[in-house]
């Protein structure tokens, strides 16, 4: 029985879930081995896995997990950690990921923004192309404000809900 299954889950459900979940996060964009990493791991009881333990689980090369895992931790939404005493490395999702996916997203929402405003300065702001740019800018910029008192209310849900804080 793989770590992922846990004592006395049912692996066959535990895969089901998986690749269901996987499949989701595949049509909302994410890359299809990624997607099944990333689901396998947070299924997982520990939260963490090696790579060989994601092979086994997904049927899958070592090759594939480690591409999943490093466009997942690109993206904030797994760490490597080394097993103490080993060289082996492990794979967390932490239970903050989608917090942390998010922050990551602030960062880039920030960039596009600083590009928009160039494009709104050197197209011109009355010029057809200059306003539709303007009108991207402000809507980054007003997701920005709103994701940031979304990411306060989350948090304070998060830490009412499961005692936290």
């Amino acid at each position: 029985m793989t770590e992922s299954a846990g004592a006395g889950r049912d692996a066959e459900a535990v895969s089901r879930f998986v690749e269901a979940f996987a499949a989701q996060l595949v049509e909302a964009g994410m890359q299809r081995m990624a997607a099944r990493v990333f689901a396998a791991l947070l299924a997982s009881d520990s939260g963490a896995m090696t790579s060989a333990e994601l092979g086994e689980q997904l049927q899958v090369s070592p090759a594939a997990v480690s591409g999943a895992v490093r466009y997942l931790a690109q993206v904030h939404m797994v760490s490597r950690e080394r097993e103490p005493g080993s060289r082996r490395e492990r794979y967390r999702v932490h239970s903050d990921q989608w917090y942390e996916a998010l922050t990551n997203r602030d960062a880039i929402l920030k960039r596009w923004e600083q590009t928009l405003r160039e494009g709104v300065d050197s197209l011109g702001a009355t010029s057809p192309g200059g306003q539709r740019i303007a009108e991207t800018l402000a809507f980054f910029e007003y997701l920005q404000g709103e994701l940031t008192k979304l990411m306060d209310r989350w948090r304070e849900h998060r830490d009412k809900t499961f005692g936290r804080g």
